[in-house]
């Protein structure tokens, strides 16, 4: 598990395939969670590749087994984990210099439903403020490994960019969603993190099998991300 401190008060931690499957159902994932967050309740989501964002600020809202569905969440509170699960959809966590933070799952169409843009303005918006927003990108697929059809690719290309387009390994139309996320993020006004302890975020799923990926493996279990406030 890679855990990090990128901003002062706030942890970052992303699991992989050696902590467990953290799928929503799987056997034990209550007690992954709470190994991971420790004694912090964790609001989790039901995701459905959209662009809705859960607001977890309310005391009654952060008990475990939300299950809410949502693709994307933020808090003001002190002590409340936000997590999403992936295996190959890119996960980010979001931060304000105000004290707000956010989780998000992207995958292509959550992505061109706004869900990034969405997630940073609310985490903008909780913290009562023009806050400046941080992001942290997660491991996901990446374009080598990520053939993509020219229709749909043409679609995100629209939205965000010819930045968008690449080839697999093989030669055939890729989508890089990393660097989707990263246009998202701009478009947002929200800036990418890089620090001290990312490399190990910027993995391909599908490459590295220490991850879960449905397209390259038809994995069923999923890693998660997390992101919590200590201050």
């Amino acid at each position: 598990m890679l855990v990090i401190e990128p901003f002062p008060g706030v942890v970052v931690a992303a699991t992989s395939r050696s902590s467990g499957d953290f799928a929503i159902h799987s056997p034990g994932v209550v007690d992954r969670r709470c190994a991971v967050a420790g004694v912090r309740p964790v609001a989790w989501l039901t995701q459905v590749h959209g662009a809705a964002v859960a607001d977890f600020s309310l005391p009654a809202a952060t008990a475990d087994h939300c299950g809410v569905c949502a693709d994307a969440a933020v808090t003001s509170q002190v002590g409340t984990a936000l997590c999403v699960i992936t295996a190959d959809c890119v996960p980010i966590a979001l931060w304000s210099d105000d004290g707000a933070i956010g989780i998000v799952h992207a995958g292509w169409r959550g992505l061109l439903s706004g869900v990034i843009e969405r997630s940073v303005a609310a985490v903008r918006k909780r913290s009562g403020s023009e806050a400046r927003v941080h992001a942290l990108v997660g491991p996901s697929i990446h374009s080598e490994c990520y053939e993509f059809g020219p229709l749909d690719l043409d679609l995100v290309a629209g939205a965000y960019g010819d930045i968008v387009r690449a080839t697999t390994r093989a030669g055939s139309p890729a989508l890089d969603m990393p660097a989707a996320v990263v246009a998202a993020l701009s478009v947002a006004g929200a800036a990418p993190w890089i620090g001290p302890g990312t490399s190990g975020f910027d993995t391909c799923t599908a490459c590295d099998d220490h991850w879960y990926s449905w397209r390259a493996r038809r994995d069923a279990g999923r890693q998660a991300l997390f992101i919590w406030r200590t201050s």
